[in-house]
Order: structure tokens, then sequence, then C-alpha cells
């Protein structure tokens, strides 16, 4: 990944936030001119991502380390894989230890369970999709390391896709008022997608005579709910149907079955485990 200006601030105020005034351990117990080399290894199965993070993470403590990436993002692991190897000063790696596998922990997390739910779904033409269910600040990150592991990013917030859910449409007194603000959204910003959400198959009916409408979100259906909003679409190849609500690693082969084109999963970042990944000296 590219280290972009919003994770390059998140790493300063990581650093900031754990080292403070100063690593008291690190100065005080390691002699100063002591060089290592340390090895990040996985202590399990998984997705990885955040190497790039995790590199700069090491160069902003002290950019005289020497670290070879022996491992790209998305690259699929093994317990015992050696992902990276850094060579230089023993205070300088343990000060960035802890701060460099926080990042990698989780992006790893969220790349591993991604992949579960992706390969859930083979055989299917259905698509899993992210949520904006994100760590406020970690957005893109965490949407990185949903790609990473094979997914498909939903919108990145309020501003690149409009999704009319349940409480937008009580706002709006009927399907008229609806269909002349998506015209304007439309004549305004004619490269935003609009997504309307049904919980209820007379709704997506509604939905399915409107002009303009990319997506319609079907909340919490039942299968054979969304079976028949699949067929009721019929030959059409728009607007796209995209499944969610409560959806599990159990259920996702269902779902996905049912015929729609995308299913999204709030899991895949709202409360994923994080990777199990170590930082071993090995000199």
């Amino acid at each position: 990944m590219v280290v972009n200006e919003n994770a390059e601030w998140l790493i300063d105020r990581a650093l900031s936030e754990d080292i403070g005034s100063g690593d008291v351990t690190s100065q005080y117990f390691v002699p100063s001119e002591r060089e290592v080399t340390a090895l990040l290894v996985a202590r399990q199965d998984g997705v990885i991502a955040g190497c790039d993070l995790a590199h700069q993470v090491f160069l902003r403590v002290d950019s005289s380390l020497e670290i070879d990436l022996l491992l790209q993002d998305g690259s699929r692991v093994a317990t015992g894989a050696i992902v990276m190897k850094i060579n230089g000063s023993a205070r300088s790696i343990l000060t960035a230890e802890r701060t460099a596998l926080n990042f990698m922990q989780r992006l790893s997390g969220i790349a591993t369970q991604t992949q579960a739910f992706v390969k859930a779904v083979e055989g299917t033409k259905a698509k899993i999709l992210d949520t904006r269910k994100t760590t406020p600040g970690w957005r893109s990150l965490e949407k990185y390391a949903v790609v990473c592991g094979g997914g498909e990013n939903h919108r990145m917030g309020l501003y690149d896709r409009a999704m009319v859910k349940d409480n937008h449409l009580v706002a709006e007194s009927n399907i008229a008022e609806l269909q002349h603000a998506i015209a304007t959204l439309k004549a305004d910003h004619p490269s935003v997608e609009v997504e309307l959400e049904a919980d209820r198959l007379s709704q997506v009916g509604q939905f399915l005579t409107m002009q303009d409408v990319d997506y319609i979100l079907l909340d919490n259906m039942s299968l054979a709910e969304l079976r028949e909003a699949v067929g009721m679409r019929g030959l059409r190849t728009t607007p796209l149907l995209e499944a969610s609500g409560g959806v599990t690693l159990q259920t996702v082969k269902s779902i996905a079955e049912t015929g729609v084109d995308f299913i999204s999963v709030g899991a895949l970042t709202h409360s994923v485990k994080a990777m199990d990944l170590a930082l071993d000296f090995v000199s």
C-alpha cells in the first residue's frame, strides 16, 4: 500500500502515545551499542496486511534500520512464516515493536477474516463487501485490508454514494418525491451512485420501477425473500442487489446461492480478531 498522509499521521500519533517522553525500559536495560537481527513472524495461518505501515514505523523510529520485506500484503501465510527481517539497533527495534505489530495484527486480522468469507462464497457470483463500521480514523487502512483479503470496498463515506436507508425513507412522503430527489442528485453529481434500502419485497417492486437506482440493499431478508427479489429483477442486470444484515460465515454461502450480486459484512472490520504476529530476536 502507499502510506498516505492519513497513515503517516496515524503512525506519528501511535508512536507518540506509546513512546511519550521516552522508552525508559530500552534506555536503561538495553545497551546502546547492541545490534541485533529481528524477525517478524506469523504465529498462525492467515493473510498478511500492513507490511508497508510496519516498515514505516520502524524507519520513523530509526532511519538507519535495515528492513527486508519478505512477503507482500495479501500473501497467505502459514504458522512460522517470516514476514519481515530488521537489522540494527536493539533499542530502536524494541521501541518500534508494539506500534508496528498493532498496525499489522489488526489489518492482517481483517484480511484473514475477509478471505474466509470470500472462500465461503466461491462458486457463486456474489462478492463480499465491507461497510462503514470501521475504527474511527482507520477507515482507509481497514478497507485496504479488506481488499488484501479478496473482498471489495463499499462506499468510503457519506460523500461517494447516496445510500437511502429506512430513516431517510421515512422523511420522504412518497415515491414521486424520492424519484425527484434522485434525479436532482444525479444532475448535481452524475458520478455518485444511488442505493435504496428495502426491508420488504413490496419496496423492491417499487424501487425496480424507478430511474437511476444503481443498487437495492436487501436488508435482513430471509433466503426465500432474497431469491424472490432476485427473481423480481428478472433478466435485468441493474439495479445490483446487495444482501445485508446478520451475515456470518455459517450463513454467507446460502445467502450467496440466492443469486444476489453483493453481500455486505460489518464483521469484516467491526469485531475482527487480531492475527497473532510476533517479533523474535535471533542475535
